[in-house]
């Protein structure tokens, strides 16, 4: 079973729904230097379908995601 990476960075969007999760997301990546991960724990439904197209679109790689009971986590590398 893959082991979840160290994250530099925490970032709590639970309870916020779309565009939030995104939107502070990309304001932390900004923030970070290459090579930087974050750890982002979300409750939206549409957190993982977004998260992913966030990564695909801006080239910020997910590293790793998983899911605590309702909290989805993923942990997002600056490129």
């Amino acid at each position: 079973m893959a082991q979840a990476p160290v994250a530099d960075r925490e970032l709590d969007a639970r309870g916020l729904l779309c565009p939030m999760p995104i939107v502070k997301l990309a304001r932390v990546v900004r923030e970070m230097a290459p090579s930087e991960v974050v750890l982002l724990h979300a409750t939206d439904p549409g957190a993982s379908p977004d998260v992913a197209a966030w990564s695909r679109s801006t080239g910020n790689p997910v590293l790793f995601e998983d899911r605590v009971d309702k909290v989805m986590r993923f942990w997002v590398q600056k490129a």
